[in-house]
């Protein structure tokens, strides 16, 4: 039977399986939901046995629960590690969905609701392509799933999970579904990430709010100061001010660029999605490789004073940012944290008091795309898109995967199906079914084309 057949054959019971996952709301930032985070787990536990896993377990961690499972065909056979997360973004402002955020429905041709793409969708892909192969007696590989409940907060615990089971997470590469392609068209792999750097500011001046009358123009107003600081960190080439930030970053090829460049893009597309006149960003580069292979910064949060109805003529005590660094690999998350809070405590004026909070950080990976992995994705998505993808640079980050490298010394490789309409993270999420499906069949072609065996050297 073929993967065509087959899907048509189980689609509904596919669905039904697939949206038992997708109403547990495994909110994994909101403590209320630890007990949805465990159901959700054991959930998948099931599901894998069902598939064809010899076994699959729920392991705790330091915070939400690991969920791994494991096939052996072969003992001298290559092992592929599955990496995926059942955890997702809160659903609010709930008054922007359409529908429930926790109970989908089949609309227009995609499924909607919180997860059906992040990661849920894509998770799941990898399970049905692997029954598929179990089923139809085509599995050449032995197979290791890998489920954290905690990428959407940092994969906090993770780390030293991975490093505590080391031996048992051998496996020669990490495939992963939990990224976006440039179209349905036009089919991508991503061969690199960026790393993140995440931290909060908080400028405070005079010890309570003051009367914006009795003080105003006489003292500094930490809204105003923090304001001026942040316009600092970037000057007008849009370059990134805090000494020591560029050190460890590697400058791209003509060559390399030009094969990025590849990607299909369209300016003037890409400003009326997003409802811009123009563009901005680091003089010197495109908006693609703004977004892929260059490191920047963004203020994700602002607040201090007075911002209810009305008039409230206070003069603050605090002010409050939370900035986020996205960095390109070769620089450090660790040295880029402590880079920006040594320069943000120099700039600040000796009239205010600064502090910075380190929420999280990590760094980024590049995968060669002449590795037999990448290869086979290639081959494999080609057969189903009917035209090669290209190589691309995702601008998000999974710093996981970049601990994961290190710690188990093989690469990733992203397999996403995901698109830009999906808006993943925000309400009204949603994954087309074709992109699911094609998910499916790319994923297990992919084991057809990825030798089973080392191929040995001449």
């Amino acid at each position: 039977m073929d993967i065509k057949e087959y899907i048509d054959k189980n689609r509904e019971r596919w669905f039904e399986e697939l949206f038992s996952l997708l109403r547990m709301p495994s909110v994994s930032a909101k403590p209320e939901h630890k007990d949805d985070m465990y159901r959700c787990a054991k959930r998948l536990t099931e599901l894998l046995v069902e598939a064809g896993a010899d076994r699959a377990d729920v392991y705790e961690t330091a915070g939400h629960p690991v969920v791994f499972g494991e096939k052996t065909v072969d003992p001298s056979a290559r092992t592929v590690l599955v990496y995926g997360h059942y955890d997702v973004q809160p659903p609010e402002p709930l008054d922007k969905w359409l529908t429930d955020p926790f109970e989908p429905v089949i609309h227009d041709d995609a499924i909607w609701c919180r997860g059906a793409n992040d990661d849920k969708g894509q998770l799941f892909m990898h399970l049905k392509a692997f029954e598929y192969l179990m089923r139809t007696g085509q599995l050449r590989h032995n197979v290791k799933f890998l489920f954290e409940g905690e990428e959407e907060i940092g994969s906090g615990s993770l780390p030293a999970w991975v490093r505590e089971h080391k031996e048992m997470l051998a496996s020669d590469v990490i495939l992963v579904s939990d990224t976006t392609m440039i179209s349905d068209k036009v089919p991508s792999i991503n061969c690199g990430m960026r790393g993140l750097a995440y931290l909060e500011v908080t400028v405070t001046g005079p010890n309570k709010d003051l009367h914006s009358g009795h003080y105003g123009g006489s003292i500094a107003n930490p809204v105003n100061t923090l304001c001026d600081m942040i316009s600092s960190l970037i000057d007008d080439d849009g370059r990134i001010t805090v000494p020591g930030f560029y050190d460890d970053v590697v400058e791209l090829s003509e060559a390399d660029r030009a094969q990025l460049a590849r990607a299909p893009f369209s300016q003037s597309e890409f400003n009326e999605f997003l409802g811009i006149d123009e563009v901005k960003g680091e003089k010197g580069y495109t908006t693609m490789e703004r977004i892929g292979i260059r490191p920047c910064l963004d203020v994700c949060g602002i607040w201090g004073g007075y911002t209810g109805p009305g008039t409230k003529t206070v003069l603050p005590s605090t002010a409050h940012a939370k900035i986020s660094m996205r960095l390109v690999p070769n620089q450090d998350g660790a040295t880029i944290t402590r880079l920006f809070e040594e320069h943000f405590r120099a700039i600040a004026p000796k009239s205010v008091h600064v502090d910075v909070k380190a929420y999280e950080s990590g760094n980024g990976f590049l995968i060669p795309i002449t590795s037999e992995a990448f290869q086979a994705a290639s081959r494999a998505m080609a057969d189903v898109y009917g035209v090669e993808p290209v190589p691309s640079r995702g601008g998000g980050s999974i710093a996981i995967l970049a601990e994961m490298q290190r710690i188990l010394g093989i690469d990733p490789l992203l397999m996403g199906f995901g698109l830009e309409r999906d808006t993943i993270h925000s309400p009204n999420e949603s994954y087309l079914l074709s992109q699911f499906f094609a998910g499916v069949r790319s994923l297990a072609l992919f084991y057809g084309y990825y030798p089973a065996k080392a191929q040995a050297m001449m």
